[in-house]
Formats: structure tokens, sequence, C-alpha cells
């Protein structure tokens, strides 16, 4: 295995769903851009509330990439 050296990001995925389907959401999208990512970290986890329910789910997440040489 060689060293790597990594880059880390902030995002924030959203879903009506879940909070596992709202980090699958931020990967998903960020994979369009982004090539290598690795890893993934949740720093937070929140959601939006309507009526009594849980509305949506909202995680934010830092995702870690590899550097190209």
């Amino acid at each position: 295995m060689s060293d790597h050296v990594y880059k880390s990001l902030e995002l924030t995925g959203s879903s009506k769903k879940s909070s596992d389907d709202a980090i699958k959401l931020a990967i998903a999208k960020a994979s369009k851009t982004i090539r290598d990512i690795r890893w993934f970290r949740v720093t937070e986890i929140r959601g939006h509330v309507d009526d009594g329910k849980v509305a949506y789910w909202q995680v934010t997440l830092k995702i870690g990439f590899t550097l190209e040489d």
C-alpha cells in the first residue's frame, strides 16, 4: 500500500426518507465531480419537524478523497 494524502470537505445532505438516505445522496452527488472519495464521517444530524412529524433529515458529513499525483 502506498502513502496517500487526503483532502477533506464538508457536505450537508437532506432527505425526506432517512438520515442514511441523506448521507447516500450527498456522497452520490459529490462523486459526480470529485474523484477517489475514500471515507466519510458524520459530524451532525438534524432535521425539520412539521406538524409534529419529521419532515426531512439533514446530515452534515466530512468526506475524504485522495489527491492525484
